[in-house]
């Protein structure tokens, strides 16, 4: 996550990517897809987030930080 911190965008969103591939915990995913989704939201891709956001909902429909954005 640190890539992610220090604005390295395209690092965070490879790592994230990797992190999908090998990780299998629908709840562990769900944060994932959450914070591939905040880095499309930083880039200005609105609907790409929301995508990511979708997807992580359905991993984990009880993810509160989500619920928060649609407020």
């Amino acid at each position: 996550m640190s890539a992610q911190s220090e604005g390295n965008y395209a690092e965070a969103l490879q790592n994230y990517y990797e992190a999908m591939r090998l990780e299998i915990d629908p709840y562990d995913r769900s944060y994932i897809l959450y914070n591939i989704g905040l880095i499309h939201t930083s880039n200005g891709e609105h609907t790409k987030a929301l995508e990511y956001y979708f997807r992580a909902l359905e991993r984990n429909p009880f993810y509160h930080k989500l619920l928060i954005i649609w407020l």
